[in-house]
């Protein structure tokens, strides 16, 4: 089995993930040798499909992403390849990630790390708190895990309602006006879809306490961002610690920067450092699960668009 690796010319090389390539068992080649496509670069997803459509040897690709809404024209214009990306592969340093925002917004933070003087005494506790998370994917997995020690009273809402290990209910998105009330954090952790953005607007902030923390480590379109820097300018809503932003990157003069309730780190929930190793892990297993037959892990959906 020859897999190819591709490596842009000017960005940091990625030789883990050829040695990945090697230790699941495959051989990595040149474009015109390969059945499979292992692409990294995060910034050049449209030169995918020309590498593909140049190469009709290439039967399947790996992708980086968790989310695939920067090639979803790419994807769907080729359904005679195999597309798989990569959801569930940095679950971990993202769940992490949340559960670090949470903490800081709850506690406080966005305001004493700006504060130049003692200043009075603000936060809640996460402990025991009434947590809605939505999405029901590896990020959530890994985030329930994460809160159990807090003791948190979780909803998940997701488009197949199953129980999870952690949660105390799982319901579907028809559930969302009846959870925010309830809701002392907001968890956004779900896959951009057409249904999915803008899924928090005016009328979803206006239902959550004035107390509550909107934590959002999915994609920066799943929240209007005019309507939420109206909640947080009147105090409707606690604050927002945001790893992602609409629109991305965050313009220098954006309200929200100077915004006391709010919290904004830069899209590294999962930093290349931390997920090149995690991406070559699912590399070898991908490669492994093809060379032995087996179906291999994080298909796309089309149909879904994740």
């Amino acid at each position: 089995m020859s897999v190819l690796v591709a490596v842009e010319p000017d960005c940091w090389r990625r030789p883990v993930l050829a040695e990945a390539v090697v230790r699941g068992g495959g051989t990595v080649s040149a474009p015109d040798g390969a059945s499979a496509l292992v692409w990294a670069e995060p910034t050049q997803a449209h030169l995918i499909g020309e590498m593909v459509d140049a190469n009709p040897g290439i039967e399947w690709v790996q992708l980086p992403y968790a989310g695939i809404e920067p090639m979803v024209d790419v994807v769907t214009a080729r359904p005679a390849v195999e597309w798989y990306c990569g959801k569930g592969v940095y679950a971990e340093p993202v769940a992490e990630h949340a559960l670090m925002l949470t903490l800081a917004g709850m506690r406080g933070m966005a305001t004493y790390a700006r504060a130049g003087q003692w200043s009075a005494p603000e936060g809640r506790n996460l402990l025991g708190a009434s947590v809605t998370v939505l999405g029901g994917g590896g990020i959530t997995d890994s985030l329930l895990r994460l809160l159990a020690p807090f003791g948190c009273e979780v909803t998940v809402l997701r488009n197949r309602p199953q129980p999870m290990q952690g949660a105390a209910r799982v319901v579907g998105p028809d559930a969302l006006a009846g959870v925010l009330p309830g809701t002392d954090v907001l968890v956004l952790a779900l896959a951009l879809t057409p249904d999915t953005a803008g899924i928090i607007g005016a009328v979803e902030l206006a239902a959550l306490p004035d107390h509550a923390w909107i934590i959002n480590v999915a994609r920066g379109r799943h929240i209007v961002t005019d309507d939420l820097v109206e909640a947080l300018s009147t105090d409707q809503v606690g604050g927002a610690a945001l790893d992602v932003t609409d629109p991305e990157p965050l313009p220098d003069d954006h309200p929200l920067w100077a915004m006391p309730n709010c919290l904004i780190t830069p899209h590294i929930g999962n930093t290349p450092e931390m997920g090149l190793v995690l991406l070559a892990e699912r590399v070898t297993t991908n490669v492994a699960r093809k060379i032995a037959g087996e179906p291999l892990v994080g298909p796309v959906y089309l149909d879904l668009g994740y």
